[in-house]
């Protein structure tokens, strides 16, 4: 299967900007026949962290927001997986990514590990499996992808890839952490035996700097793509749907 990763600009918080560009990266797709596109953590209104008003980058799931707002991805040939702030009905925030499949939400997953200590999010509990055109994979948000246990549960429930939205939006001094990410996914991928598929942001927005980690790594380890520093890329690889060993 032909999958993507959209590393995206590092938009300022709050932009709606990025529905247009991840639009322009849809029609790609379905000219390439890429079947599954990743775009990166919170690509929608930016980390509710770094906002000013949290709750006002927030999209409501449950009552229809959601799909509202992705409506010009949808496509039938391109599944997006989404980053996004999720409010619930009884206000708490969760970072959690959609997957958005022939126009209608199919499929959410929330951060296990919201990464800034006293975070505005709270944490997710479920790790769920999707499967689309043959291929079962996960989803782990940015922070998430540290900690081994979610990789190996969810390539236990027949995952075959982990989609890894990120968004490595950082202070200068702590920016640079490609090299980490790298080390991350090459891990994550052996000792699960499992694509890693990373969508991150890249660039400079509101004193915050992205170096830019996307990258595809095949199920052994090897790095078969990666992004160019500090710019939007997108990233192509054909990745096996099924788990070897």
């Amino acid at each position: 299967m032909k999958v993507a990763a959209y590393q995206a600009p590092l938009l300022p918080s709050g932009s709606v900007a990025a529905i247009g560009l991840i639009r322009e990266r849809v029609a790609w797709c379905e000219a390439e026949g890429v079947e599954i596109l990743c775009c990166p953590e919170a690509i929608l209104g930016g980390l509710a962290d770094y906002a000013p008003r949290p709750a006002e980058i927030a999209i409501d799931v449950e009552g229809g927001q959601l799909n509202a707002v992705l409506s010009p991805l949808a496509s039938d040939r391109v599944t997006t997986i989404v980053g996004f702030t999720e409010i619930s009905a009884s206000g708490q925030l969760y970072n959690a990514a959609a997957v958005f499949h022939r126009g209608a939400v199919t499929g959410l997953y929330r951060k296990l590990h919201p990464a800034i200590r006293k975070s505005v999010y709270e944490a997710g509990d479920q790790l769920p499996v999707f499967t689309i055109g043959g291929l079962t994979f996960g989803i782990v948000i940015c922070n998430d992808s540290t900690y081994p246990e979610p990789a190996r549960i969810l390539a236990s429930r027949g995952a075959a890839a982990l989609f890894i939205p990120t968004n490595n939006g950082l202070p200068l001094e702590k920016a640079d952490v490609v090299a980490d990410a790298r080390r991350v996914d090459a891990a994550r991928a052996m000792e699960n035996r499992v694509s890693i598929i990373r969508a991150d942001v890249a660039g400079r927005a509101g004193g915050l700097v992205s170096y830019g980690s996307s990258a595809i790594t095949d199920a052994g380890g090897t790095l078969l793509q990666s992004a160019r520093r500090l710019t939007e890329d997108l990233l192509v690889a054909d990745i096996g749907a099924a788990r070897r060993g």
